[in-house]
């Protein structure tokens, strides 16, 4: 059974930072798309940043690009997300997602949560200005 358990998030000011991590567990975690999602109170999810543990391979939505950064840790089965210069735009609920045993190719696929088969129950952050 596929567990994700995001923890991390919290309360900053802007041009803060916060790192989420996200414990799996359940399937091989080296070979799966990986991704974290956000939404926003009245909004849609939507796609953050992606990873394929399998390579590394790494994709960001426009709104994040040189401010988020999402890696793995094999040995730890966790997937994290190192946010840096927090904006109060950037405040919602955090979701990790995984789809094992697939490689989702390119962006447009790996930031869309109908990919997904797997969520965790999120983890707030909040950015104040």
């Amino acid at each position: 059974q596929v567990q994700l358990v995001e923890s991390g998030g919290g309360s900053v000011q802007a041009g803060g930072s916060l790192r989420l991590s996200c414990a799996a567990s359940g399937y091989s975690f080296s070979r799966a798309s990986m991704g974290w999602f956000r939404q926003a109170p009245g909004k849609e999810r939507e796609g953050v940043a992606g990873i394929y543990t399998g390579s590394g391979s790494t994709y960001y939505a426009d709104s994040v690009k040189g401010r988020f950064t999402i890696s793995q840790d094999n040995a730890k089965n966790t997937l994290y997300l190192q946010m840096n210069s927090l904006k109060p735009e950037d405040t919602a609920m955090y979701y990790c997602a995984a789809r094992p045993n697939t490689l989702l190719f390119g962006g447009l696929l790996q930031l869309q949560a109908a990919q997904y088969n797997n969520w965790g129950q999120g983890t707030r952050v909040t950015v104040s200005s």
